[in-house]
């Protein structure tokens, strides 16, 4: 664990968690249909221009997409027409519509222990899910996760940045001084929370997308190898 513990210890009545990740697998899903778009598009390109070019066109697109498989899908069909000269084929674009509704078909994989620490969790704490991404997409996972029920809320956002934090502590009465968020992500479910005065938890997924990647913060949080940890923690807390 990093951080550095504030004197008196931490209180919490309300743990955030974040989706993708976090409570299911999500990234090695996309990681899994790059690998096939490489292949797909492998007599245009290098590999590893293929990856700079299709990372710049999903970035360009989060403001105009936001974040989520359809995006994906679109900034991987303008990557093959770029790299292409616009001569990809009807077929291999197809191919890609397909691998993006084979992901939101894909069943709902939640990380090993996380249906039974959220579930005893619920019983102890006001629980809220925090999530980013397309709207249908996160409220289909969500659904398909068996974890709706013990959670107080679902916030489904399009961006975590401070002020999106506030407004969902604002919305359900929490004081951010009794607020802790776990999540995998440093650039999104640590250093907005922590910038509202509130605590955090990061617990890393094995793969974490370019976009994501962040610097981690010097105290007011910790960092666990698995979300089984999480009460133990909070029991020395």
């Amino acid at each position: 664990m990093s951080g550095i513990h504030t004197p008196g210890g931490w209180t919490f009545d309300t743990i955030g968690f974040d989706g993708d990740d976090t409570l299911w697998h999500n990234e090695s899903l996309f990681s899994m249909t790059q690998d096939r778009f490489r292949a797909l598009l492998a007599h245009a390109a290098d590999p590893t221009d293929l990856d700079r070019r299709l990372l710049e066109a999903e970035r360009a697109n989060l403001r105009v997409y936001g974040y989520g498989i359809k995006g994906f899908v679109l900034s991987m069909i303008e990557t093959a027409i770029a790299v292409t000269d616009g001569k990809v084929a009807a077929r291999d674009l197809q191919s890609l519509i397909d691998f993006g509704k084979a992901m939101l078909d894909h069943p709902v994989e939640l990380l090993p222990g996380v249906a039974e620490v959220v579930e005893a969790l619920a019983n102890r704490y006001r629980l809220v899910l925090i999530t980013k991404g397309d709207l249908f997409d996160q409220e289909s996972k969500i659904a398909r996760s068996g974890l709706s029920e013990l959670f107080h809320a679902v916030e489904i956002v399009s961006e975590k940045d401070p002020a999106t934090y506030r407004r969902v502590m604002d919305r359900h009465g929490i004081d951010p001084a009794r607020f802790l968020m776990v999540g995998n992500s440093v650039r999104s479910d640590i250093l907005p929370v922590l910038a509202t005065g509130a605590h955090a938890v990061h617990i890393p997924y094995a793969i974490t997308w370019a976009h994501e990647e962040a610097a981690v913060p010097d105290d007011h949080y910790r960092r666990l190898d698995s979300v089984r940890d999480l009460p133990a923690l909070l029991a020395a807390w």
